[in-house]
């Protein structure tokens, strides 16, 4: 949020249509749901469970992060729209099964205008019990088809490759620097390694940072040097609004590319790296291969098939650079104006 302004201005702002506060006294549940957009179909978007320096925080998150998940799915043409519940609160508490609980019943009573699974600090098996009461939330069954992390580094994967291209590099030798090696991170960085790729890693959890880099033969730095690493690309894959003017001024890569949603503290900061000539893939193209797992989950494309449409990322991001360029414009705004373009159009024809 801007300053002095209010949750209500920052959801007008963005165009939500529904924001849902919850507070559950018998559980201890503090949550929002935001749904932005639901102009394409019903609203999709994980559930994350994090502990906020404030609610006011956890509110703008999920406002931001919401309407995201509208322009990831507008963008990779899937009918859906976009929403996020966030639930505020330290995922490791001992009483999180009955904060997922509550938050599983008010998800039911949406009737499914809101259809979700898991995020940071929500796992599959997390899914699965809030699946027990709400049909609102999505999973495969074990085993079934790809698995939605693993999509979601496989497109981060090929924006990386997309950017390099337009770099005139490849792959092999590319030096990437990637922030965050969970689930996301730790498979883009495998996957990278394999690749021939050259990496420095970091992540707030030490013991999983060494043993990634243990295994991808990856140098190793602090959270807090990362941003700073001298790099072909920067890889977000944590928590949103890294890239802030702060930042901006740490930063010694030629483009950025990553699974991390809304890694922009503003537009301003992404305006800024455009003149700076710092290349960045929009995140709603480069992280969109979790939501197009839809693609599987609904039986219109086989597995394969769902590899390939998130492996054509790399095609989609060249296509916009290369119009981005023709135009003079960030990527990011070009993408933006797409995607309102396709909204405006289908609110009209509703």
């Amino acid at each position: 949020m801007t300053l002095g302004e209010t949750a209500l201005d920052l959801a007008a702002r963005l165009g939500h249509e529904r924001v849902i506060v919850i507070h559950d006294p018998r559980s201890g549940l503090r949550s929002v749901i935001a749904i932005h957009s639901s102009a394409l179909g019903p609203a999709v978007g994980g559930t994350r469970m994090r502990a906020y320096p404030s609610f006011d925080d956890a509110v703008s998150d999920a406002l931001q992060l919401s309407r995201a998940m509208t322009y990831k799915t507008a963008y990779a043409g899937l009918a859906f729209g976009g929403a996020k519940a966030v639930i505020d609160a330290d995922s490791a508490r001992p009483d999180r099964r009955a904060l997922l609980e509550a938050h599983a019943r008010v998800v039911r009573e949406l009737e499914g205008r809101f259809v979700t699974g898991g995020d940071m600090g929500v796992s599959i098996d997390d899914v699965r019990f809030m699946s027990q009461f709400s049909r609102a939330f999505e999973h495969a069954p074990a085993g079934a088809g790809p698995d939605a992390s693993d999509l979601t580094a496989i497109g981060v994967m090929a924006g990386i490759d997309a950017a390099a291209s337009r770099l005139g590099l490849e792959l092999r030798g590319l030096s990437v620097a990637i922030q965050g090696v969970g689930e996301v991170g730790g498979r883009l960085a495998r996957r990278l390694a394999a690749a021939g790729a050259r990496l420095t890693l970091a992540d707030v959890a030490t013991g999983r940072a060494k043993a990634v880099a243990a295994e991808t033969g990856a140098d190793l730095v602090t959270p807090e040097e990362i941003l700073g690493v001298v790099c072909d690309v920067l890889s977000p894959n944590a928590a949103g609004g890294v890239i802030d003017d702060r930042a901006r001024e740490e930063l010694r890569c030629r483009a950025i590319c990553g699974a991390a949603n809304n890694p922009l503290s503003s537009a301003e900061v992404g305006e800024e790296l455009d003149r700076l000539g710092i290349l960045y893939a929009p995140d709603f193209i480069a992280s969109a291969g979790g939501v197009l797992s839809l693609l599987f989950e609904q039986g219109t494309l086989d597995a394969a098939g769902t590899v390939r449409r998130v492996e054509r990322i790399r095609d989609d991001l060249l296509e916009l650079f290369a119009a981005a360029a023709r135009e003079g414009t960030p990527p990011f705004r070009l993408a933006e104006r797409q995607v309102e373009a396709k909204l405006a159009a289908a609110r009209s024809a509703g």
